[in-house]
């Protein structure tokens, strides 16, 4: 037996992430033990002062250790790639996309000194991996990783926002309910939408020589599907991470049990950025193709998207 425990992590519809852990020993009844002692450290600025996660990149020491003393980036999919996987093992191919996954900072003030190492083909080179759910750590896999991390966390909170000023209001308080709203459907749309993402710097092609994990085509084939055969999940990874720029966590249950009040703004703001009347700058990325494929979608496979929003020609 190896002993300790294993760490979970769910994401409650209302609550948000609410963690466990199993002991790793033999037992009759095994059991997961709820662990609110984590929230000491999972519910801070970083996961938006709610329960949520944190993906943090780092300088990682040739024992594995974090050289603390460097620093860190957290990460999401507005991260630079150049900035991310710290500390990871990545495997299979990135073409020539530079990451900081599989190095070490050999020296504590030359975090230059970590350059790119190799990809991996398979963590069984490093260790043993039988033991573990997937002998693999491909860049796709890690990219909706980091996104979908802070959606989480936005989702949550957009919830617990509406479900507060509710309750204010019931009480006789005087928050300006309809602001709030606004504001977190705007930050949340935003990130759905993938307004923000960092570019890739160049394709993520597989190289024929290397072996793939096959995330892509297990992740792709969930769906939902549209009546032209298209989902939200399909990878683009050449310029961006998704074919069509819009996170498929809309179909989540924790977006699904959003209180009306919320999803009603989410939706609002959605319809807004996608029908062209929000003109910022950053929107001009997604270009007329990408809202129409996304409307056109989203209308065949979100049974409870409201009646206004339509295709667009």
């Amino acid at each position: 037996m190896y002993g300790g425990f294993i760490e979970l992590a769910s994401q409650d519809p209302q609550q948000g992430v609410v963690f466990y852990t199993l002991a790793q020993e033999w037992t009759e009844r095994p059991a997961f033990q709820r662990r609110d002692e984590c929230l000491r450290c999972h519910v801070s600025d970083a996961s938006l002062g709610v329960p949520g996660m944190m993906v943090r990149s780092m300088f990682p020491a040739p024992d594995g250790r974090p050289r603390l003393i460097l620093g860190g980036f957290l990460i999401d999919h507005r991260s630079p790639i150049e900035n991310r996987w710290g500390g990871y093992y990545v495997t299979g191919a990135s073409g020539r996309v530079r990451h900081l996954g599989n190095a070490v900072a050999a020296e504590e003030q030359r975090t230059s000194a970590m350059g790119t190492a190799p990809a991996l083909s398979l963590l069984e080179k490093k260790f043993d991996a039988s033991h573990y759910l997937s002998p693999n750590s491909d860049v796709g896999a890690l990219m909706v990783f980091d996104h979908q991390m802070h959606m989480m966390n936005l989702i949550t909170r957009a919830g617990w926002e509406a479900r507060a000023a509710a309750y204010d209001a019931a009480h006789g308080g005087h928050a300006d309910t309809d602001k709030i709203l606004r504001e977190a459907a705007e930050e949340l749309v935003d990130y759905l939408l993938f307004v923000d993402e960092a570019p890739l710097p160049a394709p993520i092609q597989p190289a024929a020589t290397v072996r793939t994990s096959g995330f892509a085509r297990a992740f792709t084939a969930r769906g939902p599907f549209d009546r032209q055969g298209r989902s939200l999940r399909e990878l683009d990874l050449q310029r961006r991470l998704l074919r069509y720029p819009c996170s498929y966590m809309i179909y989540s249950e924790a977006f699904d049990a959003l209180p009306s009040a919320a999803k009603a703004a989410i939706y609002g703001r959605l319809w807004q950025v996608l029908s062209g009347s929000v003109r910022g700058e950053k929107y001009q990325r997604l270009s007329p193709a990408d809202r129409r494929a996304i409307l056109e979608i989203l209308r065949d496979t979100k049974p409870d998207l409201p009646a206004y929003i339509q295709p667009i020609g």
